[in-house]
């Protein structure tokens, strides 16, 4: 299970970036709704918990995520209930036992058939998808923290799962707001760290998506606006869909405004 290396790869490098933390800096907030550093890992650490049970112990998946249900019906905020189920655990100590996690992770998924059936919070997914989307969220949410200490990251090929992700996803962008996607899918070049070139999709010149891997991966994502990417759109369904991509399972949830998401300067 390939997917399930990158993950590691992946949560190894957003270690290496805030390993040397102290308490004070992983309190800072990002960009991403005021949540600080050690909510966005928290976040991280208590779905890999999940999905670690989701292989394991399905049953006992469901009991753990119930009363963050409960807590999230009831009106609290996703943040404030994944710093109480982890007893307040923040700073260096959170970052050493997410890390473990990640570990633990990606070793769960290594021996499981990449087409079995995983239960999960949302519906069911194969467990290639569940350790993808572990991926396509470390290296999403990692994204508010390499912003906010002004670090620009360095991309490899595993992001490609992400890119695979945002294509294969154009229709839930759309059917996830109640639209019809619109026909033809538009066909998607993009430039890979490594200088390959990926393509997805049937070649057209009048409905196309262009740039970089990057670039796009942080427009399906949500973690940057189309408007602050040098990405090219060509026709009226390319346009529409990277105004409101979501690669992401959940609610439609409204893209960040141009301007808002990037490298904090100073």
């Amino acid at each position: 299970m390939e997917q399930a290396e990158d993950f590691r790869a992946e949560s190894r490098a957003l270690h290496a970036l805030i390993a040397p933390l102290d308490g004070a800096a992983m309190a800072q907030p990002t960009a991403f709704k005021g949540w600080t550093i050690d909510a966005v890992i928290q976040h991280l650490h208590f779905f890999n918990q999940a999905v670690i049970l989701s292989i394991r112990d399905p049953e006992g998946m469901a009991t753990f995520l119930a009363p963050l249900r409960a807590a999230m019906a009831g009106g609290r905020t996703m943040v404030d209930y994944t710093n109480e189920a982890l007893d307040g655990l923040t700073g260096p100590a959170l970052v050493a036992t997410w890390a473990e996690t990640c570990e633990a992770t990606a070793d769960a998924f290594l021996g499981v058939d990449p087409k079995a059936r995983l239960k999960w919070a949302g519906p069911d997914m194969s467990a290639r998808s569940s350790i993808t989307a572990r991926l396509m969220e470390t290296w999403a949410h990692g994204q508010e923290i390499y912003d906010q200490l002004g670090v620009v990251r360095e991309d490899a090929d595993r992001i490609r799962n992400i890119a695979v992700l945002g294509v294969n996803t154009y229709g839930w962008t759309f059917a996830n707001r109640e639209e019809t996607p619109p026909e033809p899918k538009p066909f998607v070049r993009l430039d890979a760290p490594s200088g390959a070139v990926w393509e997805f999709g049937e070649p057209s010149e009048s409905e196309r998506v262009e740039g970089s891997a990057t670039e796009f991966c942080q427009v399906v994502a949500q973690t940057r606006n189309i408007a602050d990417t040098s990405l090219k759109t060509t026709g009226p369904n390319a346009t529409r869909w990277m105004a409101i991509a979501q690669c992401f399972a959940g609610k439609p949830e409204t893209p960040p405004a141009p301007g808002v998401r990037g490298i904090r300067k100073g």
